[in-house]
This record gives structure tokens, sequence and C-alpha cells, in this order.
């Protein structure tokens, strides 16, 4: 787990790096998100850093600490202040305690579905990478790194495949990965980062190459 843990905090350690640059009154700017400053994109992570350790707590007691911030409440928050960093210094310390066999005990999402605890960082990573692209403060998916690239490609073409996602193949031209989804749609090429932004609804017009239209990725 040390890898990832380390892939999260540096992930963390560049969004703080561009919000210590940001003036108030770039806080208060749009971001990419329709209706969400940066403010807002910064305040949304900070309570999904919370909800991620509440997570790890009840994998390693098996108790849950305390009632989780609900839906309707973490709509609410993005409205009022946060700190990044503090909390994800903390996460990272309760990732670094976790017991060993710990990691494997499933954990219930907000949203209702279950995944072993370890993906919960995986979660975060992402969270972490695209909402920086949200900030519209000069970070684009072109710098996101090859390590987060290649994991979140193989993650979410293996979600799109199993919702049966128009497209029969995608192959990364500079990660040297392909992958079949299914057996209609088009063949879809390009760069990771490419790829990546278009399945995330992060590239609007991605340089990619393909030998019919593109279909719209779910969000």
């Amino acid at each position: 787990m040390l890898d990832i843990i380390e892939e999260v905090t540096r992930s963390g350690a560049r969004i703080t790096a561009t919000l210590d640059a940001l003036t108030d009154l770039e806080m208060r700017a749009p971001s990419t998100l329709a209706g969400w400053t940066c403010g807002h994109v910064i305040t949304h992570l900070a309570r999904s850093i919370d909800a991620y350790g509440w997570l790890l707590a009840v994998a390693r007691t098996g108790i849950e600490p305390a009632p989780r911030t609900d839906a309707k409440s973490l709509a609410r928050t993005v409205r009022e202040g946060a700190d990044l960093r503090s909390r994800l210094a903390h996460l990272a310390e309760d990732a670094t305690s976790m017991p060993v066999e710990r990691w494997d005990t499933l954990v219930t999402a907000l949203a209702g579905w279950r995944h072993p605890a370890w993906y919960t960082l995986h979660r975060c990573w992402r969270e972490l990478e695209t909402h920086h692209v949200d900030l519209n403060a000069g970070y684009r998916t072109t710098d996101w790194p090859s390590t987060y690239v290649t994991w979140a490609l193989d993650d979410t073409i293996t979600a799109l495949a199993a919702l049966d996602f128009p497209v029969a193949r995608v192959k990364a031209l500079d990660i040297g990965r392909s992958w079949t989804l299914s057996p209609t749609g088009p063949n879809i090429t390009g760069s990771g980062h490419a790829l990546l932004g278009w399945l995330s609804g992060r590239a609007l017009d991605p340089p990619l190459t393909s030998d019919r239209p593109l279909p719209v990725p779910p969000d």
C-alpha cells in the first residue's frame, strides 16, 4: 500500500501548491464546473477526504466512529471554508497506520456501493487529480502523472465495459496499452492523457483518432 499512499501524498502536494499561489479573488473565480467557484471545488474535496478517512476508520476498527456526513450535508458544505492540507495529512497518517490485514475489509461508499478499504485511496487519488484540473488554475490533463493515467484508464475502462459502453477498442500509444470493450463501436487511438481526459469529461476536443464518431462517456 505504500505506493498508493505516496501517490496520494504527491497529488495532494501538487494541488495545495496550486492553492498557495491563488489569491482570494482567484479562489472566488469560476471553476470549470458549472456554478462552482474554485473555493467550492476545494471545499468539496476537503469534505470528500473526511469521508475517506471515515471509511478507513470503519475498516480499521469495524465500528462507525461517528455519524457520516450525508449527501445533503456534503452539498451544503461546499459553501463553507476548508483546510485541505491538514485533512490530507490526517488521511495519510490513518493510511500509514492501517493494519495490513484490514485493507481488504469491505466498506460502503456514500452512494451505497461496496469496495475494499484499499480502494478508498484510489478514489481519493482520482478525485485530487480530476478536481485539480477543474480548478482552471493552470493544471491540465497533460500534467497528470503517467502512473495516474495508466491506473485510471484501467479502472475507468473496466467500469465502462461492464456498462456496455459502445466502444470496440481503445489504444493508448504512449503507454503501450490497449483495451477491448465490446464487439461493436469505434476503434479509438490516442495518448493516455487524451483518452483519460475524454473519458473523464475533462477534455472537450481531445486529439484522438477514431474510425467512427466518439460516443459520449457517462458522467
